[in-house]
């Protein structure tokens, strides 16, 4: 039997399909199931109004609609917040902005590194540049 302790409360459980003990699994229903119902009667709500009213965790709201539980195409003032900067989105992970930022670090650090690979390829480096030191010229 695989046991394990609930990471949102902490009891000690039977770990089965879900990460999390079957109380707190019922938890996240009725969560979810407030805040649907508070959508129908409220489709021009925002996150921060769905959480006062419903009292479920501005994190938990987000988790429902990253695994596309609860739509944001029916509510047009729903929004969650950017995973980098905390900014309200209304799709992926991140915001335009650090979507860019992201983006200009990447690319920084792949120029970089095309251009000292250079230097390590005329000092026979690579994974087996020790075993060739080693071993001697080639014959």
């Amino acid at each position: 039997m695989n046991l394990g302790n609930c990471p949102r409360c902490g009891k000690l459980f039977a770990k089965n399909f879900r990460d999390i003990c079957p109380a707190c699994s019922k938890d996240i229903e009725r969560e979810y199931e407030l805040c649907l119902e508070y959508l129908r009667a409220e489709k021009t709500a925002t996150i921060q109004e769905v959480s006062e009213a419903t009292g479920v965790s501005i994190k938990q709201i987000t988790k429902f609609i990253r695994e596309g539980r609860i739509s944001i195409a029916n509510n047009p003032n729903m929004m969650y917040p950017c995973e980098v900067c905390g900014v309200l989105i209304r799709e992926g992970n991140m915001c335009d902005s650090c979507r860019s930022r992201l983006a200009r670090d990447l690319s920084a650090v792949a120029k970089e590194e095309g251009s000292s690979s250079g230097s390590n390829e005329n000092r026979g480096g690579g994974a087996y540049g020790v075993v060739d030191k080693f071993r001697g010229p080639s014959r």
